[in-house]
């Protein structure tokens, strides 16, 4: 159990997510209105049996289960009300600010026009600053089961369309057998724009796909990255470059990306210097939330509030909002620290 001014600081500090999917934060009441609203898409409608269907087995089996959520988000106005909910669960948790990944080609294959997603993208990103009082930014997420044509409908959503708050582009989805090489002309493209590259890689494979989104998508910071622990180099490489990992344990957990907790490679990467910020990934499916990430960092790795601080500034540092809002960020770890050191 976490002491009681552990439990304080995490609760009081100020906290960016950067690596948080729209779909995966729904919480299980929205995910059940939702599928009350789109009745006969394969979610259940009960919480008992919807708590079942989120019980995943494999990385595979959460990909499956993502998809059909995806498939009830068919309008603007569903849109709208995962970000609603999303926002007020972010400002419960003393989250500032977010960077939240869409992806648009799916969106388009739920049935919502391209135009339709970007109006709701900016009507919740104005919602959530002004009910809630958290900053969005919109990083698009490329599948890779969609492969290449798939990423660059992505760039051309994020370059035509542009809804304000847009960040990057990034690359979610399967890794087997899937080259991260592959769909560099569309990060190419989208860097070319403006866009920051941020794609996933390493989850559940080794370095060699982190050595590739470095090398060929350029990448400035990842998602997950766990398997870069087994590379000294590549660890010596990103702590240099000051390439952030987005590190989410309890997904890792709950995806069978690790077996325990306690063999997660989290402490060996801030070991290494690599800087790493905590977020939640699918904190509706997982069951987690941001709170919940820290604490576990504390329970299970034993880091002190000033480790916890650490990690929240390199989550600031990292995060593609204003310089003025990394400054309030800075300045109020600063004073959470010093509160509850």
């Amino acid at each position: 159990m976490p002491t009681s001014s552990v439990a304080a600081f995490v609760a009081a500090v100020p906290k960016v997510e950067l690596h948080l999917h729209l779909i995966g934060s729904a919480s299980l009441e929205t995910v059940l209105a939702l599928a009350r609203r789109h009745p006969g898409r394969g979610v259940p409608t009960e919480p008992d049996a919807l708590r079942r269907f989120y019980a995943f087995t494999d990385f595979g089996h959460f990909l499956r289960v993502y998809h059909r959520v995806n498939r009830l988000v068919t309008t603007g106005a569903d849109v709208v009300t995962l970000l609603e909910g999303l926002a007020a669960e972010l400002a419960r948790r003393a989250v500032r600010y977010a960077e939240v990944q869409v992806t648009p080609v799916r969106n388009r294959m739920a049935g919502i026009p391209y135009a339709d997603l970007a109006a709701a993208l900016a009507d919740g990103r104005a919602l959530a600053r002004e009910r809630h009082g958290v900053e969005l930014g919109w990083v698009f997420d490329a599948d890779t089961t969609l492969g290449p044509a798939g990423a660059e409908e992505t760039v051309d959503f994020a370059i035509g369309h542009r809804p304000e708050g847009t960040v990057g582009i990034g690359l979610g989805g399967p890794e087997g057998g899937v080259r991260r090489a592959d769909f560099a002309p569309a990060f190419r493209r989208a860097i070319a724009e403006g866009l920051h590259s941020v794609p996933h890689a390493g989850e559940t494979v080794g370095p060699e796909e982190v050595w590739a989104a470095v090398t060929e998508l350029r990448a400035e910071r990842i998602g997950h990255g766990i398997g870069s622990a087994a590379d000294p180099r590549l660890l010596e490489h990103l702590a240099e470059r000051g390439i952030t990992l987005e590190v989410c344990p309890v997904s890792n957990l709950r995806t069978g990306a690790v077996e325990d907790i306690a063999a997660h490679p989290l402490p060996r990467l801030v070991a290494a210097g690599v800087p790493v910020t905590l977020a939640t990934d699918d904190p509706g499916m997982f069951h987690t939330d941001l709170e919940a990430e820290y604490l576990v960092c504390h329970e299970a790795f034993g880091m002190s509030v000033a480790e916890l601080a650490d990690i929240a500034r390199a989550g600031a540092r990292a995060a593609f909002c204003s310089p003025e809002l990394r400054a309030e960020l800075l300045a109020g770890i600063d004073r959470a620290e010093a509160a509850h050191a």
